[in-house]
Formats: C-alpha cells, sequence, structure tokens
C-alpha cells in the first residue's frame, strides 16, 4: 500500500505495509536515523518524535495511523524552544552516552512548547515516559528549567 507523509517539511510516498512502524519508515525508508530504537514497546522514549505537534513513540505507532500527518524528527526539530533545549543541554553536559537524548529532547521541547515555566512535577509528568540509562535526570531536568529560562524559549504560560 501507498501512503502519505509529511516528514520534517518534506512530503513523501511510502510503498511499506501499513502495520510497519513508523520508526522503521524514518530509519530504514528515509535514512534518519536520529530517531533510537530502543525497546519497540514504547517503554523507554528513545524514538520519541513530534507527529502534529505531539510527541509520539515511533515504535508503536503504525504507518498507517501516522499518513497525512506532520512529523518531525530530531534532526528538524527547531524553534525557540528547541534553541534553549539544545543550548542547556550542552551548557548542563546532559548526556553521558547519548543513546536516549533525541528522544529526551523531543520530549524537553514538546513540554516548553505548552508550558514555558515548568515545574519539577510537570517536568517529571512530561518526561516519565523517557528512560536514561546513565541515570541523568538530575541533570534532564536542570536543563529543562535553564531552557526556559532562555530569554526566546517558550511563550505560552499554561
Amino acid at each position: 500500500m501507498s501512503y502519505q507523509l509529511v516528514v520534517n517539511g518534506r512530503a513523501h510516498r511510502i510503498e511499506e505495509d501499513g502495520q510497519t512502524p513508523l520508526l522503521w519508515v524514518l530509519r530504514d525508508t528515509l535514512q534518519l536515523t536520529g530517531t533510537k530504537y530502543g525497546c519497540g514497546i514504547a517503554q523507554c522514549g528513545a524514538c520519541t518524535v513530534h507527529v502534529d505537534g505531539q510527541p509520539m513513540r515511533s515504535c508503536s505507532l503504525p504507518l498507517e495511523a501516522a499518513a497525512e500527518s506532520q512529523i518531525v524528527t530530531i534532526e528538524a526539530v527547531e524553534g525557540p524552544e528547541a534553541d534553549a533545549v539544545r543550548t542547556a543541554w550542552v551548557k548542563r553536559d546532559v548526556p553521558q552516552c547519548g543513546f536516549c537524548q533525541s528522544g529526551q529532547i523531543m520530549s524537553a521541547v514538546a513540554l516548553l512548547r505548552v508550558k514555558s515555566i515548568p515545574t519539577d512535577d510537570d517536568i517529571d509528568r512530561a518526561m516519565s515516559g523517557n528512560i536514561c540509562r546513565c541515570a541523568t535526570y538530575n541533570r534532564i531536568r536542570a536543563a529543562i528549567h535553564d531552557a526556559a529560562r532562555w530569554p526566546s524559549a517558550g511563550t505560552k504560560t499554561a
């Protein structure tokens, strides 16, 4: 079957089985390897992408469910929140092994887009589906707080 996807602003016609996880379409078909495979059951968050602006686990999202959606991967996430998160990640030296970081960043950006000044509880809820094998959770939380204070990050105060 043929499916239409818009990934990182580019339209793609994908000839795959509709039950193929979006993750494999991104990595194998489109060669966008920044989105990582971690667990395959939507529990670790390494495969997080934005689908119509919402953080989603691409390992468990079938291609047919993602068709006609706007998909953004770590390779193309942009905007003031993304800039602030990347800057804070470097400042706080967040990654150790780095494997989970694309999913962590995608979740953090999504949070800051809806909650410009998140509390610790907001951060914990938004990031709860992202597992870091190196346990850098304190640095991740601190970096999100730093990013929220970045001058142009986040315009909503929900």
